[in-house]
C-alpha cells in the first residue's frame, strides 16, 4: 500500500471512529469512490462532501487537487468548509434575517450577527442519505431540511449527485423541493482546487478567466452592499486570462467575490463560467453551469491549516470557484430571487472538464 494510499486510509478509520462516538450508532458514516482509469474522486456523506479528485498531469504524473484535512479534528473545528456541499442558503444573509411573504425569519448567527452558509449546522455538518452508489458512475445523496432548521422555512428535501461524464468529466447535480413554506435556496459545491497538486504551494500563478464583466461589492463585513458594477478597469476583471496574482497587490486581502455570469440570451443550457490553468502540470479546469453567480475565492482565511498527507496549507493555497445564486438576495430585491416555493424545484448543476498538455 502507498503512502498515500495508507495516509487516506487512516483517515477514513479516524472519521469512523470519530463520528460513531459524537453522533450515535444510528448515523453512519460512509466513503465513496468514483472511478475510470486514472480519473477518481473521493467523497464521504458527511456534509455531501469532496475529499479528492486524483488526475494525470501532461506528463502522466497523478497528484490530488483537492484540498482536505487528514483527521476528524479539522472537521470538527472547521472554518473552511472543505469540499463540503453548503446550504440551506450559501454564503452571508444580513443579520441572520430576511422577511418573506410579510413573515419576519430571525436565523442562527455565525459569523459575527450574520449567517454564513446556512448557519452554524448548516449542511454541510450533517450526514446524508445514500441514494443509490456506482462506483464508475456516480452517487446520489439526499437529506431532508426540517421546517425551522437554523431558523429557515419549510421542510425541504435535497439531493445532490456527483457524476463522472465522459473523459475526466465531474458533474455535480442539485436539487431541492419545497414541500410545504416558500423558502430560499442557495447550494454551493464548497471545494478547494490546486491544480498543481494539493500541497504544490500557492496559486497565485494560475491562469484564470472569468467569463463575468459584473460583480457584485460587499462592505467591510464581505456583505453585499446591493451594487452591481463593472470589472472593467479593475483587479477584479479575469475576461481573459491572467495569473491570478498578477494585481492581488491591489487589493486589501485578495479575491472572495461574487462574480455576475455573463449569460447568452436564451440559453437555457449549462454556460461556461471559467477556465483555470497550471502551466507546470498542463492541467486545465474548465467549468460550465447554469446558475447566475460564481464566487471566486483564493483561500484568503487559511493559515497554516493542517491537512492530508501531513501538508499544511497557508494563505492562497487553493482557488474556490462555487457558482451560486448572488449573496444575500433575500435581502436586496434587485437581485435574483433565490425563493422556491412549495412544489416547485431548485436545480443547479455544475460540470468541470479536466484536460492536460
Amino acid at each position: 500500500m502507498s503512502v498515500a494510499k495508507k495516509s487516506l486510509f487512516c483517515f477514513f478509520i479516524l472519521l469512523v471512529l470519530w463520528f460513531g462516538k459524537s453522533r450515535g450508532a444510528e448515523e453512519e458514516i460512509g466513503f465513496y469512490e468514483l472511478k475510470r482509469g486514472h480519473f477518481s474522486v473521493k467523497l464521504t456523506n458527511f456534509g455531501a462532501t469532496v475529499l479528492s479528485l486524483i488526475l494525470p498531469d501532461k506528463n502522466g504524473k497523478l497528484d490530488d487537487v483537492v484540498l482536505a484535512f487528514e483527521t476528524m479534528d479539522g472537521y470538527k473545528n472547521d472554518s473552511t468548509y472543505f469540499g463540503a456541499l453548503v446550504g440551506r442558503v450559501a454564503n452571508r444573509i444580513t443579520g441572520s434575517q430576511f422577511t418573506l411573504n410579510g413573515v419576519q425569519y430571525k436565523l442562527v448567527a455565525n459569523d459575527g450577527n450574520n449567517t454564513l452558509h446556512g448557519g452554524p449546522k448548516g449542511f454541510s455538518e450533517v450526514i446524508w442519505k445514500v441514494k443509490s452508489y456506482e462506483p464508475d458512475s456516480h452517487v446520489t445523496f439526499t437529506y431532508h431540511s426540517f421546517d425551522g432548521e437554523e431558523g429557515f422555512p419549510g421542510d425541504l428535501d435535497v439531493s445532490v449527485t456527483y457524476m463522472l461524464i465522459e473523459t475526466n468529466k465531474l458533474g455535480i447535480k442539485m436539487e431541492a423541493k419545497a414541500l410545504n413554506k416558500a423558502t430560499p435556496v442557495n447550494l454551493a459545491s464548497h471545494t478547494y482546487w490546486n491544480l498543481g497538486g494539493h500541497n504544490s504551494g500557492d496559486i497565485l500563478s494560475h491562469n484564470l478567466q472569468l467569463f463575468a464583466s459584473k460583480i457584485t461589492p460587499v462592505d467591510a463585513q464581505l456583505l453585499p452592499t446591493g451594487q452591481i458594477v463593472a470589472v472593467e478597469g479593475t483587479p477584479y476583471d479575469f475576461r481573459q486570462p491572467r495569473p491570478i496574482g498578477s494585481r492581488l497587490n491591489e487589493l486589501a486581502d485578495g479575491y472572495d467575490t461574487n462574480y455576475v455570469v455573463d449569460r447568452v440570451a436564451g440559453n437555457k443550457h449549462l454556460q461556461k463560467v471559467a477556465v483555470v490553468q497550471e502551466s507546470k502540470s498542463g492541467r486545465t479546469m474548465e467549468l460550465w453551469s447554469n446558475a447566475p453567480g460564481v464566487q471566486f475565492y483564493t483561500s484568503n482565511m487559511l493559515d497554516n491549516v493542517k491537512g492530508k498527507d501531513g501538508s499544511v496549507y497557508s494563505k492562497y493555497a487553493a482557488l474556490c470557484l462555487e457558482t451560486q445564486g448572488f449573496p444575500d438576495s433575500v435581502n436586496h430585491p434587485n437581485f435574483p430571487s433565490q425563493i422556491v416555493n412549495p412544489g416547485d424545484t431548485y436545480k443547479h448543476v455544475m460540470v468541470y472538464r479536466f484536460t492536460a498538455n
